[in-house]
């Protein structure tokens, strides 16, 4: 009974919808291109996310740094690999479109087809720590079908303070039990449930690149576990019937 009282379906979107690191690294191998750099553009793209973007969260969550958006965080860091990577000259309007490559990022597969199906039934709106500028930028580029796009700047706050989950649900006009979220990362949806969300877990496999390997295994406590988001609709189509 508790899925049938879902009315909205709020998503991760770095790596739950979007395929971040090839969409990076390929943005990356042809800066290079430009400056006859080669480098190990994978190593580049994991700094500058788990180390600027990640690691900046975290930062302005503990109260270090100020609050400020995800594009913000991502120049910071990317300002800081350029010269480590061979490409100090960069000037400053490659810099700002290279930083946009987070604007341009390539949807999985399954992602378009299965928000089209999923937005029948559901309202469906991102809940991401992208700022809502990259996020509208991301979904024009890529087709994706948001009803309503939620960033942290929007929010209040990024995730996983409990602030950014309620504040996504009150945007809405829904209860937080009303309001499901769909992610990747088994710590951003611990957090929603924490917060009164519901859960449901889509493993993505590649997301990390060939040299790590996430924890994909089904968690008893959330709510669905999904191959991916057509898989998804259809369970939640079955269990709502």
């Amino acid at each position: 009974m508790a899925l049938r009282d879902v009315r909205a379906l709020v998503f991760d979107v770095f790596g739950t919808v979007v395929n971040w690191r090839s969409s990076v690294i390929r943005e990356l191998e042809a800066a290079g291109a430009r400056y006859g750099v080669s480098a190990d553009w994978g190593a580049f793209a994991d700094a500058w996310r788990y180390e600027g973007y990640l690691g900046g969260i975290a930062k302005v969550n503990r109260g270090e740094w100020p609050f400020m958006t995800t594009d913000a965080l991502h120049r910071r860091k990317l300002d800081e690999l350029l010269p480590q990577y061979g490409l100090g000259g960069m000037p400053e309007a490659e810099r700002e479109d290279l930083n946009r490559a987070w604007h341009r990022l390539d949807p999985w597969p399954d992602s378009v087809p299965g928000l089209w199906r999923l937005k029948q039934r559901y309202v469906i709106s991102t809940l991401s720590n992208g700022n809502v500028a990259l996020l509208v930028h991301m979904a024009k580029r890529a087709g994706l079908p948001w009803d309503c796009v939620l960033g942290a700047d929007a929010l209040g706050a990024f995730k996983p303070k409990p602030e950014a989950y309620l504040a996504g649900a009150r945007l809405l006009g829904y209860a937080p039990g009303q309001v499901m979220l769909v992610a990747a990362h088994k710590a951003d949806l611990k957090a929603a449930q924490a917060a009164g969300l519901r859960a449901a877990f889509i493993p993505r496999p590649k997301e990390a690149g060939p040299n790590v390997q996430p924890d994909l295994e089904p968690e008893p406590s959330f709510d669905i576990t999904a191959r991916d988001f057509l898989e998804l609709a259809r369970l939640l189509e079955e269990q709502t019937a």
